[in-house]
């Protein structure tokens, strides 16, 4: 299962590159008072990625939905949608990275004075990719807070490995020091004292960054934001990568959403030994598909969960083409509803 997980995270947008970027190509936009919007769409102000952003796409472990681990929290289930500000529509095949301190305002990863004993440690960090309507889910514990700093989560949008954008999110003051007070078994050190205006990320604005916050049947809390990145939306289009489109086009299935049976389009630009892997969101192969010596040409690949055994969900499928002594991957999501 190793093995597999490690050759899924190879794939283009899901390893290496986005770890490499320069400061340069990472958006860089003012707060509140000089934010750029097209119609209704604002970008997300972008802020710090310190001080613990753990390079997630080095370590084969963070493509995952539950991050939790075995720390200990009220649960947060955490929903992102990303959208384009060019039109203000859903962005699918993006990857989401996350990664909040823990009940006690501890990060995994690292080792210093004030976050003593958690390098080597990888709770509370995980990255998943945007479903056909710009969404992605996590599961995970209310964060704590710690000193200088207000309760918050950092994420980052990687939009292909030359664009990503980042930044935090907060939530409503009353509801998050409620949390505190009513699980101080678990929260011991007590409601958070910052305010918006006395945190040094969010003094400046705020407004886009506040996610919602409620209580569930279950007693477990949901919470939503939508982010606002540069670049076009468009459903059931992916960001393709300039060195793999010199070899081949994969695209998104269709229809998606599907029930049972969709279709993967690829077009082959100079043959080649074609495998098409699908995983699960926990980063397990579940079906293999081979197709060998294929001529340049467009083929597309029927997919019937029944016929595989899947029940209805995100999956991710990704494609490896072989062209003589080099190996291109691409990865897309497919979304199956009941």
């Amino acid at each position: 299962m190793e093995n597999s997980r490690r050759k899924f995270l190879k794939l283009s947008g899901l390893a290496g590159a986005a770890g490499l970027l320069p400061l340069g190509n990472i958006l860089a936009e003012s707060k509140i008072n000089n934010q750029t919007s097209s119609d209704d769409c604002v970008l997300i102000p972008t802020e710090t990625a310190g001080p613990f952003p753990l390079d997630l796409t080095a370590n084969t472990s963070f493509f995952r939905q539950d991050i939790r681990e075995s720390k200990d929290g009220v649960q947060l289930n955490l929903k992102l949608r990303i959208i384009g500000k060019d039109n203000c529509a859903p962005m699918s095949n993006v990857r989401v990275n996350i990664w909040h301190c823990d009940k006690d305002g501890l990060y995994s990863g690292y080792s210093q004075t004030n976050n003593a004993g958690q390098a080597g440690l990888t709770y509370l960090r995980g990255y998943q990719m945007t479903d056909a309507n710009g969404e992605v889910d996590f599961t995970t514990i209310f964060p704590g807070w710690y000193q200088g700093r207000i309760c918050h989560i950092h994420f980052q949008v990687y939009i292909s490995s030359s664009y990503a954008a980042i930044s935090q999110l907060t939530f409503d003051l009353e509801t998050k020091n409620a949390i505190y007070t009513s699980n101080s078994n678990l929260y011991t050190k007590g409601a958070d004292p910052l305010t918006y205006s006395t945190d040094n990320i969010f003094s400046d604005g705020y407004s886009y960054q506040l996610a919602t916050l409620t209580q569930n049947s279950s007693g477990a809390y949901d919470s939503f934001l939508e982010v606002t990145v540069q670049g076009t939306g468009t459903v059931g289009i992916g960001h393709q990568e300039k060195e793999n489109s010199k070899h081949f086009v994969l695209g998104q299935n269709f229809p998606n959403p599907f029930s049972n049976n969709t279709t993967i389009p690829v077009k082959l630009i100079n043959g080649g030994d074609l495998k098409i892997e699908i995983y699960n969101l926990m980063g397990k192969k579940v079906h293999t598909i081979e197709k060998n010596g294929l001529s340049s040409g467009s083929y597309e690949i029927l997919i019937n969960l029944n016929e595989i055994g899947l029940s209805s969900a995100n999956y991710l499928y990704q494609i490896e083409l072989k062209v003589g002594d080099n190996i291109y991957r691409q990865g897309k999501l497919m979304t199956s509803a009941k």
